[in-house]
């Protein structure tokens, strides 16, 4: 059986339609449902590439980060292998203990982010109606067919790609597919070319029926469908190393090249001059344990997990941990519009009554800069009277006692409206019949009984309404209406309508005597204009000011959305992201780009689009884009350098979100693939949410630079020992065990206390940091190696020969490294270090500020550094001081064992 062909089933009539399909009105029969389901496969979203958990867990211990650990433990190992009872096993479990524990963390957040395909599937219905041999049956989704014949009810979710061959009164909600919030009207009618997911006379996947019922046939399912089109845009996108996640790669391969080699250069030099074998290769080994920073990535973790605690408080959820930091070095981010810089649902925001403009806030109403009072607002009880009774929103009561509304959004925001406003606690009006609203007419009518008398209701688009109006309401009474009164309303509408709001016309008329029959003819005439009302969705309350703080720290704000042109540019210059004077055209201040003019644009054309002339020159506003179009423009961003977050809700949004440096999804109204897509999820839905992690991703990558600098400042004492060592032939004056102490012990709680370092005054009015913008630059690499490391190096070696030297130790005398004066010797250099390392921790919360102007008092956790880098020097001293014990004991035993303990020498007893 071929394909069939839908790119122009939009344009067929009915018959056509069925025809094209090779169906029929009563649907198909169980027999060629069958064929069809074994030709097309079942309806479902199939995951390009199975994903395995098994590989998944394996990886997370194969990276470059893990590999540098696994050398530090098999050198442990080694050398506890080559001279045993050193204790190098113990801590060659130890650094096994992080690589699982950073390798179970790291698989439990990809485990996490694997979910978008689940989520996907989860959003379409499990079943349907359909007619098959003429009968209404309910299938499972699965099973349904292209020439399948959908039964669509109010409420339901579309199972599929679908031409309407009936629809009566049917309006769908597109905002999951295309990300525009307001109804769509569908008719069955045949239409002439246009967008395709804004043709009227198809449903989509995914979609739901708002109101009224019909009929479509089923041309295309699975991954066939709009839908599975963003599945597979979603699932092919390969997620690439976050900028940090790069940073310590680069970092981390330089500095274990560079200790690989040093330790093979001077283990080789080491035998080549006579040294033997054994302290040539304790010599090497040492040098490099003593260059690996182990401490790195267990600290770079706990230092973002820390980060992420400290932001989901501040609402928000960090699913990836390097993207906390991704946020930091963010140029551009490119929003949606609905559920993100909008609330996502309509709103009153203002009427015009009584030849006033008059705007709806917090429950009050203002007109002309001052506050109406309730008094002067009764003179519009019939305007409002319209708004409560002309609609089909209901009020349900929930459980918990709170009230609910339902229904069209349009009339759910009347209602709501009302019940802002105090005006839903009066008596109903009992309803005594309905002119149902229908797409000819663009209008609705109620009829109510109050006070004897029969009341009409009537609610439209304005032209539509307007021409019926004989009068006009006027400080409470109704009067002629004049052409010019009529102009004037006119003009008012067009204005509601240049800013993007939903305009509808209010009217009423007394009906004297009841009618038989509920008519247009006998109801919709001689009608009373009460008022305009403006609806809109409306912006966050608190995203103006979040845009321009956006805009002072050198973040781009780029509004990519699926909505109207007019509507985008509207709310566009509500929220500050273009200036007031801009047109609604392509225009040398602000091009508004919609998906048609994108499809015919030159890649180098997109990139100039893309790149401002000047600094303050507005982004262009993207609208009427398809998911491809979202990702084309991210790609574009990325090929220009920039790192690019993306924010978004809808399903239209998860390939966009996975395709970004950072993906940002609202957690109350974002659906489940984009949640599940996403690295960041904003629990309260608010953009402003993100200036607070942007500042937070600023600020712990400055700390991430403060406590990098922090560990290897440690690494030039720990070299110096081997190189006199090796070298000069000095005592090795600390042992490799020390080492990893120090880089897995005393080390992590003070650069975890640089990790919790408060943001600097200043960091939301810097630009973000380039790509280019290395982690350890080279003044910050000269500052730990020869400014702090050379002083702790100093302190560390200076206390070693001392010790000896009040000992008696002389230069040239052989220090037995089984002595107790030799642990003892090696325990001063030990200790020498975490002291300096604790001091040190203070130089490096800042390279220009002193610690006075920082404050003592402004890092808890540094000072608990004080009290901890003792205790821990401590356990670890008395530990070493223990083992020394245990050797001296094992030694006098093998000693008696041998010679008997009556002919011990002085020097054999100690």
């Amino acid at each position: 059986m071929p394909e069939f062909s839908h790119h122009d089933i939009h344009q067929l009539p009915t018959e056509d339609v069925l025809k094209r399909l090779e169906t029929s009105n009563g649907g198909l029969s169980s027999d060629q449902a069958q064929r069809r389901l074994a030709r097309y496969g079942p309806n479902v979203l199939v995951e390009p590439g199975h994903y395995s958990w098994i590989r998944g867990f394996l990886r997370q211990f194969t990276h470059f980060l893990a590999i540098l650990l696994w050398i530090a433990a098999a050198l442990a190992f080694t050398a506890e292998f080559m001279k045993p009872g050193e204790g190098m096993a113990t801590l060659g479990w130890a650094i096994l203990g992080v690589i699982v524990i950073n390798a179970g963390f790291a698989f439990f957040q990809e485990y996490k982010a694997e979910h978008a395909v689940q989520a996907l599937r989860r959003l379409l219905p499990s079943k349907a109606w359909v007619t098959r041999g003429g009968q209404s049956v309910e299938a499972v989704r699965n099973e349904i067919v292209p020439g399948d014949v959908l039964i669509l009810e109010e409420g339901e979710r579309v199972p599929a790609d679908a031409r309407l061959i009936e629809a009566i009164g049917m309006r769908v909600d597109n905002a999951a597919l295309t990300g525009e919030s307001r109804p769509k009207r569908r008719i069955a009618e045949a239409t002439q070319d246009g967008d395709w997911l804004d043709l009227p006379n198809l449903v989509f996947a995914g979609t739901t029926i708002l109101s009224g019922h019909g009929r479509a046939v089923v041309f295309a399912t699975g991954m066939r469908s709009e839908f599975g089109k963003i599945a597979a845009l979603t699932t092919t996108v390969e997620t690439a190393f976050s900028p940090l996640q790069q940073e310590i790669i680069k970092v981390t391969r330089i500095v274990g090249v560079i200790s690989l080699a040093m330790g093979v250069t001077f283990f080789v030099i080491g035998v080549a001059t006579g040294l033997g074998f054994w302290i040539s290769a304790i010599f090497g080994i040492g040098i490099i344990v003593a260059n690996v920073p182990e401490g790195l990535l267990p600290t770079v973790t706990l230092a973002l997990a820390m980060s992420s605690l400290r932001m989901a408080k501040r609402n928000a959820l960090i699913k990836h941990l390097p993207s906390v930091e991704t946020l930091g070095c963010t140029k551009v981010i490119c929003t949606d519009k609905t559920g993100t810089l909008t609330e996502n649902r309509m709103k009153v925001d203002r009427f015009f009554a009584d030849g006033l403009e008059i705007e709806s806030r917090e429950g009050c109403f203002f007109t002309r800069g001052r506050m109406i009072s309730t008094a002067d607002a009764e003179q519009w009880r019939s305007f409002f009277d319209a708004l409560l009774h002309c609609h089909n929103a209901k009020r349900i009561r929930k459980s918990d006692g709170r009230f609910v509304v339902t229904g069209d959004p349009t009339e759910v925001a009347l209602l709501e409206f009302a019940v802002e406003h105090g005006l839903a606690h009066r008596p109903s009006l009992r309803r005594m019949g309905e002119l149902a609203f229908d797409a000819d007419r663009k209008r609705m009518s109620t009829l109510h009984w109050t006070e004897g008398r029969l009341i009409a209701f009537t609610k439209g688009a304005p032209e539509s309404v307007l021409p019926l109006c004989a009068n006009t309401h006027v400080h409470g009474n109704a009067i002629m209406m004049t052409s010019h009164e009529r102009t004037r309303i006119l003009s008012q509408s067009r204005s509601f309508a240049e800013q993007a709001y939903r305009v509808l016309a209010v009217a009423m008329r007394e009906v004297v005597h009841q009618p038989e029959h509920i008519e247009v003819e006998t109801i919709e005439s001689d009608l009373t204009f009460l008022g305009l009302v403006a609806m809109m969705d409306p912006p966050h309350r608190e995203v103006p000011e979040a845009i321009t703080k956006c805009q002072r720290a050198g973040v781009r704000i780029v509004m990519v959305t699926g909505d109207h042109p007019l509507t985008a540019l509207a709310v566009a210059r509500k929220i500050g992201l273009v200036p007031e004077q801009a047109a609604p055209s392509p225009s040398s201040f602000v091009p508004v780009i919609e998906g048609s003019q994108l499809d015919k644009m030159s890649d180098e054309a997109l990139r100039r689009l893309l790149t401002p002339s000047h600094p303050n020159e507005p982004d262009p506003v993207f609208a009427r884009m398809a998911p491809r179009h979202k990702m084309r423009i991210v790609s574009t961003f990325k090929e220009m350098g920039e790192v690019v977050g993306v924010t978004g809700d809808g399903v239209n949004d998860a390939p966009a979100l996975k395709k970004a440096d950072i993906g940002i999804a609202m957690g109350i109204t974002g659906t489940d693939v984009a949640k599940e897509t996403a690295d960041m999820i904003l629990l309260d839905d608010n953009f402003a949410t993100i200036v607070s992690a942007i500042e937070e991703g600023r600020t712990v990558y400055d700390n991430i630079r403060k406590f990098s600098s922090y560990i290897l400042a440690s690494n030039v004492p720990e070299i110096v020992p081997f190189l006199g060592y090796g070298f000069i032939g000095m005592p090795l004056a600390l042992t490799i065990p020390q080492v990893l102490a120090v880089d897995l012990g005393t080390d992590m709680i003070p650069a975890l206390g640089l990790g919790t370092e408060r943001p600097q005054s200043d960091v939301m009015d810097l630009p973000p940091r380039s790509r280019s913008e290395r982690l350890l630059s080279l003044p910050i690499l000269l500052r730990a190696y020869l400014f702090l490391g050379v002083i702790e190096a100093a302190v560390a070696m200076g206390g070693f020969f001392l010790f000896l030297y009040s000992q008696g130790w002389a230069w040239g005398t052989h220090l037995d490294w089984s002595s107790p004066l030799y642990k003892e010797a090696t325990t001063v250099t030990f200790a020498g270090i975490v002291f300096a390392q604790v001091t040190n921790v203070f130089a490096c919360r800042s390279d220009h500020l002193s610690v006075a102007r920082l404050g003592w008092l402004t890092n808890p956790l540094i000072l608990w550094v004080w009290i901890f880098g003792p205790l821990v020097f401590g356990a670890l001293a008395l530990l070493s001081a223990e083992e020394g014990r245990k050797f001296i004991a094992n030694r006098r035993l093998h000693v008696t064992n041998e010679i008997g303990p009556e002919t011990k020498t002085r020097e054999e007893r100690v």
